[in-house]
């Protein structure tokens, strides 16, 4: 497995969190369990990401664009997550702004998936792309004990 393929991995799991969550209705154990199932995990994802693959990017002139637009998209995407958590699940305002969170998410996969990683594979070696997952797993683990 290379890096690549670990990021789809989460960003599967991340499409059907956030599926299960805009089924959900109002303050109920349902949405509660779901959203703290995606938060952390949405949250310890992007951290990680940048701190290996995105890492990597940045160092090398062709990918520094696309590489620092996509961080620019985790910032966003963690404000929102932000927002969320301090609002009332049971207001109807949550749900909308949670569908804008699922709705900015789905973009940047599609674009990471579609983009980023094209050129990611550009710029770095299948070797390295390789030893990457061992530092996210490591990175994401350690981020998820810091969120719990």
């Amino acid at each position: 497995m290379n890096i690549y393929e670990r990021i789809v991995q989460d960003h599967d799991n991340h499409r059907q969190l956030a599926a299960r969550i805009m089924e959900t209705e109002g303050n109920s154990e349902e949405r509660n369990e779901l959203w703290e199932q995606f938060k952390p995990e949405a949250t310890a994802h992007a951290n990680a990401e940048e701190q290996t693959l995105y890492a990597e990017l940045l160092e090398a002139q062709k990918s520094q664009e696309q590489a620092r637009h996509s961080v620019h998209e985790h910032k966003e995407a963690d404000d929102l997550i932000q927002e969320l958590d301090e609002m009332d699940m049971s207001s109807s305002g949550w749900i909308q702004k949670f569908e804008k969170l699922k709705d900015e998410l789905e973009h940047h996969m599609k674009e990471e998936e579609n983009d980023v990683f094209e050129i990611a594979k550009k710029v770095l070696s299948s070797d390295l792309a390789d030893d990457l997952v061992e530092k996210f797993e490591q990175r994401k683990k350690s981020e998820i004990s810091e969120i719990a």
